[in-house]
This record gives structure tokens, sequence and C-alpha cells, in this order.
């Protein structure tokens, strides 16, 4: 879902610009003319296909409803299954009845998320949040029905072998019981039972509060010196005649005064308000999260929660995660230490003091004054190229050229905010509707306050033999337009775009048969490597020439020498930005190997022990881990960013090294048929090395960060 992993290339692309650009052009006539929803939904049918939206709920009461509607109606599939005669089950009886239930409850389960972190409403992101908890609590309750078990274990002995995607179904049909405890006795499957749903009302609710968690910290102009004045004209942020609010919750406003404030106090000031966001409400729940999680997987057989979690992805085991991380943690050493001691002497030319230290609300600003000193880039001055609209549709232009589509905006039948576009993607060659995605694009009150790609409709070949299409939403919290100026993104932010924008893709252009395989449904330490490899396009100069220009005089480009510098700059503080995360994946790591509720190892003296350890140390009153959302839903799987960058770095040369470079359409096409394509429907390795041509290689991605001696790979 998530990206913060970067890479880049920077072999010249054989395509002409002007190809390109005359793409965009015809792009831009195409959005004028667009179809309406209806006219893409009467050409999915000659593909034996469903366009549809869900209907969304909009009132408390509906949503209510809706939860006990689709309760009440797997139920009544549940018990069809459980009263089969043994002698009569079949793989469609059993198993693919199971997906079909699977995927009609997580229809009714993505659109309470959306509700949850997106809706205006406050009530009805509290009943989401309840009803959350309702059917989180049901879904537990389904993985112990017995009488379906009894009917898929029956199957499973008297079946003649399957192929494909249907064994894989089975196959893992069978390991999710067991992985939940169908093989245990009765009495100890009850406690697990009784463990899993209070911990899905716990997780639910320290989600909650992370989305919930504001803080206003206000300072005076003096305060902020060095900060754009563009950012602190902004009415949001200009709150009185010499008062300033930033919201220490909302990213881009942290990250705007983190690497632009020239006084140290404002850093630190800033910088200790979002590390405490959430810490009264969600220390004692990640105390009590973290201690069950270890109690289940110990019930279940495993030695720690990262074992449980981790069997099922790429890693295997808690081990291969960790000894990853470490191995890359040492090989980056040299290379972060003599980052931080260039920090450090910056710093004390700063203050006149040769002893001067950089602490943890430091390195974003030195890192940011070291890329204008140094190499003279100055990532606010390059904002003027990157207007939002015109970044966007340069975006789609530069996805439809390489993957073959075509992406049409249509008039959106519900919206849950006011500025909320809906678009089409279809297959250019045959005008194939292939999904639907909508963009919310800007903060506002009570939204999810980072970036991610939310799953609305999964694809899914249903029992008619139609397929139904996707419908995702990229959630993004961008700068917003100014009075009298488009939103301009930095170029961190284009790469956010293109990153998340990926996500949409794996996820649309699924053709997998079951939902549970279908778009990013794959294991957790590969989902982010195919959005991470599309970071690379923002720093190809052909790539960018496409859409980036100064928003005052268009025919201004990019200057190539810029670029370069930033290429260089990025790399010069690739050590500290590495470090950051590994120091995320080993923290995840130790929460959830060494906390049990025999020895209570209290979680935020762990956390800031272990991110201390491995970043710049962490003040005691801290606590980090408050408002460190990963930790429900990527528990166990951090270590996956890093994990998935390496095979993102490798999969990249693949590109780098074709005849047209970032926008060869024949490469293109291979990653949607060999990886976007089949999703999980197939071993990721197999899609991995049919896209590579070869066994994957992780000398790419160590060059990438600066790093020369590789760890061994697990």
């Amino acid at each position: 879902m998530k990206r913060f992993f970067l890479s880049f290339g920077s072999r010249c692309v054989a395509i002409s610009v002007a190809t390109v650009l005359c793409t965009f052009v015809a792009h831009a006539k195409d959005l004028k003319q667009s179809r309406t929803l209806e006219d893409f939904q009467k050409r999915a049918e000659k593909f034996d296909a469903v366009l549809q939206l869900p209907t969304f709920e909009t009132t408390p009461a509906q949503l209510k409803q809706s939860v006990s509607n689709t309760i009440a109606t797997a139920n009544a599939a549940l018990d069809r299954v459980g009263q089969l005669d043994t002698n009569k089950v079949t793989f469609e009886n059993t198993v693919v009845a199971l997906d079909n239930l699977g995927y009609d409850v997580a229809l009714m389960a993505n659109r309470i998320g959306l509700i949850k972190e997106t809706s205006e409403d406050a009530a009805m992101r509290d009943a989401a949040t309840a009803m959350s908890k309702v059917l989180d609590e049901w879904s537990v309750g389904v993985d112990y029905r017995e009488d379906v078990y009894a009917r898929v274990k029956a199957f499973d002995k008297k079946h003649k072998r399957l192929k494909g995607e249907d064994e894989k179904l089975l196959e893992e049909t069978i390991r999710d019981y067991r992985r939940v405890g169908l093989e245990l006795p009765k009495s100890e499957r009850g406690e697990v039972e009784a463990m899993r749903k209070d911990l899905s009302k716990i997780t639910t609710d320290f989600q909650t509060n992370v989305t919930e968690a504001k803080k206003a910290v206000h300072f005076t102009k003096a305060d902020l010196e060095g900060v754009p004045e563009d950012f602190l004209t902004q009415k949001d942020i200009k709150t009185g005649d010499d008062d300033y609010t930033v919201m220490a919750n909302v990213t881009w406003q942290y990250i705007m005064v983190m690497e632009n404030a020239k006084k140290e106090a404002t850093r630190k000031k800033l910088f200790l308000e979002r590390e405490v966001l959430a810490k009264e409400k969600n220390l004692p729940l990640l105390q009590k999260i973290v201690e069950l999680r270890d109690e289940i997987a110990r019930k279940l057989g495993y030695a720690t929660w990262a074992d449980y979690k981790i069997e099922i992805k790429m890693a295997k085991t808690a081990g291969a995660a960790r000894s990853f991380l470490e191995k890359l943690s040492t090989g980056l050493q040299p290379k972060f230490d003599a980052e931080v001691e260039e920090f450090r002497g910056m710093k004390a030319k700063d203050i006149g003091d040769k002893n001067a230290k950089i602490n943890i609300w430091d390195w974003r600003y030195y890192a940011n004054q070291m890329k204008k000193e140094k190499y003279t880039v100055d990532a606010e001055q390059l904002r003027v190229y990157f207007p939002f609209q015109q970044v966007m549709k340069g975006m789609f232009t530069t996805y439809e050229t390489i993957f073959g589509l075509k992406i049409e905006k249509v008039e959106a039948p519900y919206k849950w905010t006011k500025d909320l576009p809906l678009y089409v993607i279809s297959d250019a060659k045959k005008d194939e509707p292939l999904g639907m995605f909508y963009l919310d694009l800007w903060p506002r009150e009570g939204k999810y306050s980072h970036f991610a790609e939310f799953g609305i409709v999964e694809g899914k070949l249903l029992a008619n033999g139609k397929y139904r299409r996707p419908v995702v939403s990229l959630v993004c919290n961008f700068p917003p337009p100014g009075e009298g100026k488009p939103s301009l993104l930095s170029h961190s932010d284009v790469e956010t775009l293109f990153h998340e924008f990926g996500h949409v893709l794996h996820a649309t252009l699924t053709r997998a048969k079951y939902a549970r395989f279908a778009g990013t449904s794959v294991p957790g330490d590969f989902v982010e490597a195919p959005s991470q490899m599309l970071e690379n396009w923002v720093w190809d100069k052909s790539v960018l020439d496409s859409f980036a220009a100064d928003y005052r005089d268009p025919t201004k480009k990019i200057p190539a020498s810029i670029l370069d510098k930033l290429k260089v700059a990025k790399l010069a503080t690739q050590g500290c930005h590495y470090r950051r995360q590994i120091s995320f994946g080993l923290l995840d790591l130790a929460l959830h190997t060494e906390v049990n509720s025999a020895n209570h190892v209290d979680v935020n003296e762990l956390s800031n022990r272990i991110l201390s350890g491995t970043f710049f140390p962490e003040p005691k009153e801290t606590a980090f881990v408050a408002y460190f959302g990963h930790l429900m839903g990527y528990d166990g799987g951090y270590y996956g960013y890093a994990w998935a960058d390496a095979i993102a770095a490798d999969m990249a040369t693949v590109f780098e090294k074709s005849k047209g470079g970032y926008l060869d359409k024949k490469t293109g096409m291979r990653l949607r048929k060999e990886v976007y394509e089949v999703g999980n429907s197939r071993d990721v390795n197999i899609s991995i090395e049919e896209f590579l041509g070869r066994p994957r290689k992780l000398e790419p991605f160590l060059k990438e960060i600066g790093v020369e001696t590789a760890p061994e790979k697990k």
C-alpha cells in the first residue's frame, strides 16, 4: 500500500520526447471528450466483464443494516457448506463456495474501512469503527466452523489432483485452517478464537486513535525562519498576525518545517509533539496487542508472532528477516557515519560549537541543507515544475504508453467528498475496461493522514462466468492548492504519486480467477516491489520532460544538470534514509519476538532502545510506536519494505537495459503480464524470474544505496 523507499536509474530513454508529448496532447483531448460510466459498463459486457461501483452507505443506520445483512447471507452460505453430504462434496461446493462468500464479506469490509478513514461525517466514521469490530469478530468465528472445515477436509481427502490456481486455492484454504488452530484440541481452539476476537477489537481502536490523533503547534514567524513563504501564507497555516499553526499530524506540513526551519528549538518542538501523538491512548493498547499476539502464536505452535506472520511470506522466518536487516544495517554503517559527521560539521559551523551533536530532529534539516549547499539542489525551488494536475496527466500518459492503457475520467455517481474524480482504466488496443479508481487527494479533518491505496472491489471470476473488474481509491494528502496557485508538488511528492499509482495498476490489471489471489493480494514482503520500482520513472530526464515544466512558463524544463545533482544528492543521504527504515523493521521484529505476557517488556522502552541503537537517540518522553500505524497490518512485516525494495531495484534494471528505457513498451507489457495480471495466482518467485528472465540479484539494490559488500541473500 504505502511507499517510502526510493530507487532511481539514469539511463537515457530511446523513445523520443516528442512522441510522449503527442500522446500527452491526445490524452488531454480524450479527457475533454470522455465517455460516461454507462458507456464503459456496456463495453465491459462485450468482454464478459462487470464494471460496477458498490452502493455506499450514507447513514449509520444503513451501515449497521448492511453489516447485519452481509453476516446473515454469509451464515446461510456457511450453513449450506456445513450441511453437505461428505460423499457429495466438490471443489465448487466447498472451497470455491468459501471464496465466494469471503468475497462478498470483503466488499462490505472494504466499504467500512474506506468510510472509517475518509468520511467527512464523524458519526459515519464512528459507526464504521463500531461495525468494523462487529464484522471482524464475526469473521474470526467463521474460521472455527468445524462443520465447514470437515467438508473441506473431506474434499481434500477424496479429490483428484487439481491444477494451477485451483490447486493453490485448496492448499492455502487448508493451510489457513491450520494456521488458526483447527487442528488443535477443541478447548485450545476456543481459547485462540476468544483471543483473536479480543485482538481484532483492540487493533481497530489503535488504528482509530492514529487516524484521530492531531496536534496544532503554534509558532511565530521568527520561529519559522527558513520555511518557504508560500507555505507560511496558506490560510490554514497563517492563523493570526504573528501566529502560524502547523499540524504535527499532517505529514507534509511536518516535513516542510523539519526540512527548512533554521532554528533547532522549532524543529525540536515540532518533533516532540509528533512523537507523542496518541501516546496516552495507544501505549496501553499496544502493550496488550503485542502480548496477546505472542500468546496466540504460541498456542498455534509458533515460537513468536513474527514467525507466525512471516511463515507465508518470501522470507519464511523471523530469523531470515532480521538477518537481512542486520546485515544491511552493518553494510550501511560507514555511509551512515560519514553522513552524520558531515551534518555535524554543518551544524558546528551554524552554531559556533565544534562539539555540536546531531539530534534526531536535526537530520532532515541538514540533509536538505547539504543538498542545497553541496549539490546546489533546493527541493522547494523544484516545486514550480510540478503543478499537481500537470503531473497527474503526465503520469497517466507515461503509464498508458508503457502498459498499453487508456485512462479516462467519468462522472462519479457517488462521492464521499466534493472533489473526488473517478477514472476508468481500459486496454488501449482492445478498448476493454479493466477497472476504476477514485482520487482522494487533499488533507481534511478526520481523514487518513498518510498515503495509501484502498481496495473497494477486488477482481474475481463470478459464478456466472463474468469477471468483476476491480475498483480502488488512492487516499492521499498532497499540499492543497493556494490562492491563485495550483498545488505544487515536491519531487518526493511526485515519486509518491508514481509509486501509489503502481498499486492501482497492480490492483486493476489483475486477471486472477479468485479474489484471494487478485491484484495486490501477494506476500507482504513483495507487495511494495512493483510500485517501488515505478519510482525510477521520476528520476529519468526523458520521462520528466514529458510533463514537468514551470507552470509559469511551460517552455522551461528541469535542467539535466539539476537532475544529475538531485541524483547525487539522493545517494548522499541514503545512509540516513535506510538506517531509519531499518530501525522501524527491527523495532517491529523486536516487539513481535521479545515481548510476551510473562516478561511484560515495556513496548515503548523497547521501541526507543531499538530506534536509538540503529538510528538517532530517541528522547525518553517520546512514543513513536503509539503513532506507528504500520504495526496494525504490517505487524511482523515492516522488514518487507526493504526486502521489496531490493527486488524492485533488480526489476528496474530490465527497463534500464531495454531499447526504450523506462518507456519501453515491450518491457512494460511483460511487467503487466507476468506481475500485475497474475497477482498471487502463482508463486511470486516465479513471476519475478519470468519478468527478469533470470534469477534475482541483490547487487542492483546495494549499488543503488551505496553499499559495497553484499549481505547474503536469504
